[in-house]
């Protein structure tokens, strides 16, 4: 039954986007005018849901987002588990519009609005080394730190995603899902498929606010039909998603908690 929804979400998808002219050659141009650089849409895209304080799998190197691939100190520097916390264990919620599709429980720190993308360029040695092709690398605040290793280029920038109509924006605060090097699909021009076969083929992880946002059908799941592209801050409108803006970059630096463990 769950794949024949992820099926039908994906057709109707690229129904919606054939209907725009978009789904040959995913060019970037939409409805809305960019007053900054127009990076290509990934269109009809699988999406899952993580959150601050999910601990998915223990045994997994990457089974825990208590840390995030830039962040040592995620959990406490968000300000705890982005959900709800039952029998000790830190479960996701859902959000709604009139409380702006914050937490429940808990008032952030940093932006709820948040997702991963499976590009990891610092700790992964073949996107480090990919660096230099980042539309952004020679913009103010990123150009020199190419042969930085405590600095991120992928950290905190702007995501615009849409589902069925909906369009909401989100800030990356992690790496993943399961890939950390396809520079293909994240910066692709030409639609490229994430090259994960995991999660259903999922090309990222989206927080609990972004689930509420967007409308998925379930809490926590997967998503087909979900399209995303990067965008200049000077192009993300007011709403919920900058209540809390991250600020915040990379920081491994300490070790994380696990160094006072």
């Amino acid at each position: 039954m769950q794949g024949e929804r992820m099926g039908m979400n994906d057709w109707l998808c690229r129904i919606e986007f054939k209907a725009r002219g978009w789904w040959n050659s995913a060019t970037g141009q939409g409805e809305r005018s960019l007053l900054g650089r127009v990076l290509p849409w990934h269109l009809c895209v699988v999406a899952t849901t993580f959150w601050v304080g999910e601990i998915h799998d223990p045994q997994a190197a990457d089974g825990s987002q208590m840390i995030s691939a830039y962040d040592g100190w995620w959990f406490e520097r968000y300000g705890g588990c982005d959900g709800t916390e039952i029998d000790g264990v830190c479960q996701t919620e859902m959000r709604e519009a009139v409380n702006n599709y914050f937490p429940n429980h808990m008032t952030p720190q940093q932006n709820p609005f948040y997702l991963d993308l499976p590009f990891n360029d610092v700790t992964n040695e073949k996107a480090f080394a990919q660096r230099h092709l980042i539309p952004w690398a020679n913009d103010f605040g990123y150009a020199g730190n190419l042969e930085n290793k405590n600095f991120s280029y992928m950290k905190n920038r702007w995501v615009e995603l849409q589902f069925r109509g909906k369009t909401c924006f989100a800030q990356i605060s992690d790496a993943g899902p399961a890939v950390y090097d396809d520079f293909e699909y994240v910066f692709g021009q030409n639609n490229e498929r994430p090259k994960s076969t995991e999660f259903n083929g999922a090309g990222m992880d989206v927080s609990p606010a972004v689930v509420g946002c967007l409308g998925f059908e379930a809490l926590n799941g997967t998503q087909a039909g979900v399209s995303w592209r990067f965008v200049d801050d000077v192009d993300v409108p007011d709403g919920p998603w900058k209540i809390v803006v991250t600020e915040s970059g990379y920081d491994w630096s300490s070790g994380g908690p696990q160094a006072n463990q």
